[in-house]
């Protein structure tokens, strides 16, 4: 019960009727025609770029394109290789002595006029368990790498290093891999007497009875080509790799038959191929030669599908609208009033900051949130192989991009209020998140550098788009013009957050409180 003379607790109190005032007053004025058109149009101008895009990429086959590889999980793969099989049961074996691997690299630099031997980084040859010989269907292997040792994958992302160093004839290496039921280990050895286990793998749903072999692989030569200020594009040549097994034996046998010779994937397309030497393998007095190109493993290339954050190609021109918005909803305070007079308080300012971050968040949920899926069913439409994302990325994409233009919008805002003069503000502002993150995606400037300007700059935020992964195990030009950003998602919003706050901090702590006069000037020392 309350007395006469205390105030009921459900009434607001007067910071809170006087905050409330301030947010309804900055939101009153941000409602003015010229910035809802701005806002409009930032949203209209990220949509129409990456409608634009969809609708103007279209797969160039002749006929439908042959659909990607995916894996158990869902994702696009590599998955080509020469294949010498035979069935194997349940519960089974097979090893091998591998006295050589030996490659052909076609045309690298620094001429590109020259056939060389020679093996790539992760040229494959060894043993595989696999679910059949269609692409994509799961599997293990031990084998040889050009410059890895023998490693252990499975499952296309699944990498285990065994020991280091090459094999010779005079330096062979055994490789063995056992099945029971859906475990598959791995085992290396030096002298086919003293084993050492790599790895094992748990492969679910394995079939009674699955293709066992010899195989051999070799992805394509990656070199750089500098091109404007030090940035880079990539250049891929066709390799050929071969290796020589003997002292095959195999346990547990599916049936009585010989060995079978199977590409898994496109073989022999090529004119060295046609040509010169063919993929493929023979078998003499035992000893098996088994050549091939391509690669096992996850798809980081342009042909395992487009990212969908190739949608948002738009969003550097509505981003630069929202600075503009936030700079000139401050910085126009200061032209109404005597140049000594301080129109903003920290209440103000904060109202200020309130009302353009959920304002520019909306609007950013709202392009962003129609362009990606949109943009994303033309492409497939168009016949365009899209990486699946799962539902919490996609919203990690979509909520992360408004959140990051939210933030960009409130230190703009921030700079505003510190300058007071709208072009110096749009100006840093834009140089500091607009121009890093336009230069570096695309390959103008040097791999560090654009690295380098991803991490301390503002610009980090947008981190927050990518989705795709970097993998160890495939060589690939893993830089921002390619779409990957040196700080994981939450790294860069950390770093977008940081700026933003101590900005505001900043322009706060040069401001009177909220009941001071207006007409006190601020205290800039």
């Amino acid at each position: 019960m309350h007395t006469a003379n205390e105030p009921t607790t459900n009434e607001p109190t007067t910071k809170e009727r006087t905050t409330n005032e301030s947010l309804r007053r900055e939101w009153t004025g941000f409602r003015r025609p010229g910035r809802l058109i701005a806002m409009t149009a930032a949203a209209l101008v990220v949509i129409a770029f990456g409608l634009l895009y969809a609708f103007g990429n279209h797969a160039s086959c002749d006929g439908p394109c042959p659909a990607e590889p995916i894996g158990p999980d869902g994702s696009v793969v590599n998955d080509q290789f020469s294949f010498l099989h035979r069935d194997l049961g349940e519960s089974g074996s097979i090893t091998v002595r591998m006295t050589s691997m030996t490659g052909t690299i076609t045309y690298p630099p620094p001429n590109h006029d020259q056939i060389v031997p020679g093996l790539v980084p992760w040229a494959k040859a060894g043993i595989i368990i696999k679910d059949g010989v269609q692409q994509g269907s799961s599997y293990a292997a031990l084998m040889l790498t050009g410059s890895h040792g023998v490693r252990m994958q499975y499952d296309y992302h699944h990498d285990i290093a065994g020991k280091d160093g090459g094999v010779s004839a005079t330096s062979p290496r055994w490789l063995r891999l056992t099945r029971s039921g859906d475990t598959i280990t791995g085992y290396e050895s030096t002298d086919g007497e003293r084993w050492t286990k790599v790895g094992a793998a748990k492969l679910s749903g394995l079939p009674k009875t699955v293709r066992v072999g010899m195989f051999a692989t070799s992805p394509g030569d990656l070199t750089l080509r500098r091109v404007g200020l030090g940035g880079a594009t990539e250049q891929v040549r066709f390799t050929q790799a071969g290796a020589v097994f003997d002292n095959v034996g195999l346990q547990g046998a599916a049936s009585t038959g010989g060995w079978s010779e199977e590409a898994v994937g496109e073989m022999n397309q090529t004119d060295w191929e046609k040509d010169h030497k063919a993929s493929g393998a023979v078998e003499e007095n035992g000893t098996f030669t088994v050549t091939g190109t391509g690669d096992i493993g996850p798809a980081v290339s342009e042909g395992a599908g487009r990212p969908v954050e190739r949608t948002l190609g738009g969003l550097a021109i509505g981003l630069a609208i929202v600075l503009v918005v936030a700079v000139r909803f401050v910085t126009s305070e200061y032209r109404r009033v005597p140049a000594r007079a301080v129109p903003v308080t920290r209440r103000t300012l904060m109202a200020k900051a309130v009302v353009v971050g959920g304002v520019t968040f909306v609007t950013g949920l709202l392009a962003v949130g129609v362009v990606v899926p949109v943009g994303v069913a033309i492409l497939k439409g168009n016949g365009i192989s899209v990486i699946d994302v799962s539902a919490l990325t996609g919203a990690r994409v979509v909520l992360g991009t408004a959140a990051v233009l939210a933030l960009a919008a409130v230190l703009a805002l921030a700079l505003g209020a510190l300058f007071r003069r709208a072009w110096l503000a749009i100006l840093v502002a834009v140089l500091t998140i607009v121009v890093p993150y336009v230069m570096t995606s695309f390959p103008l400037l040097a791999d560090g550098l654009s690295q380098w300007l991803l991490r301390v700059t503002p610009a980090a935020g947008f981190a927050v788009q990518q989705t795709l992964t970097e993998h160890p195990q495939v060589v690939a030009h893993y830089a921002p013009s390619a779409g990957y950003f040196p700080l994981p998602w939450w790294g860069g919003i950390a770093v977008l957050c940081a700026y933003a706050v101590m900005l505001l901090g900043l322009a706060l702590s040069r401001l009177p409180q909220g009941g001071e006069r207006a007409e006190r000037p601020a205290d800039w020392r």
